[in-house]
This record gives C-alpha cells, sequence and structure tokens, in this order.
C-alpha cells in the first residue's frame, strides 16, 4: 500500500476562529520541530499512533507542516484522516493559549499528515516488528547484504528467512538490530491471479508470518 495522506489548509491558526499570538522572531524551523513533536507524541499516542516524523518549513507567508504516523496494523485514510484531526487540534491549541508559551508556527500554515511509505526505513523494533511477513534488505556492519523476510522479532534482534545475498535461500538467520547498518522494506510486484481473487498479494509473507506466530506460540507455553 502507498502512502495514506491527507492535508489541511489552514489560513489562520485556529482555522480563523481565533486569534494566533505572535511568535518570537528568533524561534527557528528546528526548534519549532523540536516543540511540535513535544507537543503531538502524547496526543497521537493517547489514540494508538507513533509519531515518525516531523518536518517544518516555508512556502510563502505560510508554513508546512509534515506530520508522518504509525501504528500497529498500519495506517488507511480513515486512521490518517483521524490523526490530522489530533495533530490539527493541537496546533489550534499551540498557537492560541497564553499559558503555553510561545507557539511554535507562525501565522498561517498547512499541515500534512501521512503514514510512512511502503519502502520504509527499519531503524526501530516497533517498525522490525511491523515488517514481520515483508521481504526487507539489510547491510550489516560486517558488510553482510542480506534479502530476506522477516518471521519473528522482538526487542533486540529479527529473524529472517533469507531469499538472496550470499548465503543460502531459505536460511533461517536471526540478526541483532545493534549489528544492522541499513535495513527497508523491500516493493513486491509478484502476485499471481488467485493471489488477487482472494485478496492476497504476498502468500510467501504470510508463510513466513504463520511460521513466526507458531514459534512465538510454542516458546511461550
Amino acid at each position: 500500500m502507498g502512502d495514506a495522506v491527507a492535508a489541511t489548509s489552514v489560513a489562520d491558526a485556529g482555522g480563523g476562529r481565533r486569534r494566533a499570538r505572535p511568535r518570537s522572531p528568533d524561534v527557528r524551523p528546528s526548534s519549532a520541530r523540536a516543540e511540535l513533536v513535544r507537543l503531538l507524541t502524547p496526543q497521537l499516542a493517547a489514540r494508538g499512533f507513533d509519531l515518525e516524523d516531523v518536518t517544518v518549513s516555508r512556502a510563502g507567508s505560510r508554513s508546512v507542516v509534515r506530520v508522518v504516523v504509525d501504528r500497529d496494523g498500519g495506517v488507511d485514510l480513515d486512521a490518517v484522516a483521524e490523526a490530522s484531526r489530533v495533530a490539527s487540534a493541537v496546533l489550534d491549541a499551540a498557537e492560541t493559549d497564553p499559558a503555553a508559551g510561545d507557539p511554535p508556527l507562525a501565522g498561517p500554515y498547512v499541515l500534512e499528515v501521512s503514514s510512512p511509505g511502503v519502502d520504509r526505513p527499519l531503524v526501530a523494533p516497533r517498525h522490525w516488528h511491523r515488517a514481520r511477513g515483508r521481504l526487507v534488505s539489510v547491510r550489516t556492519r560486517d558488510g553482510r547484504e542480506l534479502l530476506g523476510r522477516v518471521r519473528a522479532t522482538d526487542e533486540q534482534t529479527a529473524e529472517l528467512v533469507l531469499e538472496g545475498g550470499r548465503t543460502a535461500v531459505g536460511e533461517v538467520l536471526r540478526i541483532s538490530f545493534a549489528d544492522v547498518v541499513r535495513a527497508a522494506v523491500q516493493v513486491e510486484f509478484r502476485a499471481t491471479d488467485e493471489d488477487l481473487v482472494t485478496g492476497d498479494e504476498d502468500p510467501a509473507g504470510d508463510e513466513v508470518l504463520a511460521a513466526g506466530e507458531a514459534q512465538d506460540a510454542e516458546a511461550q507455553r
């Protein structure tokens, strides 16, 4: 699935309903980003979202705020719309609440909320967990280039069923996140006619995921 995106254009902070307070002129975009991360993280987490990234840039007289969110089970358009409402409410409150200190943004802004891309990098344990059953490419600190499906994960390691690289296809390898230099989900285009009928575009991933879940259940007994 590609990115799910929702954009909200706000002519004035608070949607024009309330007067925005002026921001100190020496506040930089990097400071605005840090403040937005602080404000957005707990509010989005309360709705089950992880805040993956925030960027702040200028487009003429407006600020452009791009927010990337994710959560277990994936993020569809309805979820992005929900996250957009939460983020918009946070930005409005920050612009109009005198007790909040300097607002992170100056004047009008455009808010864009999206999900991570299909080929997202894997940089945290939760990213690996959500990639179970998916094909990923990995570069390790010792120079190995691996291609495999994520079968199981914990907070420090992932188990891959290898499909390429310099190792035997089908070999199961457990790697430590501390040894990973770069890892990313790979885009796949190989659904069969039967897969399209059943709605399953990644049968190999389903088999690997089922094996990993069975292994997890056995370990918990």
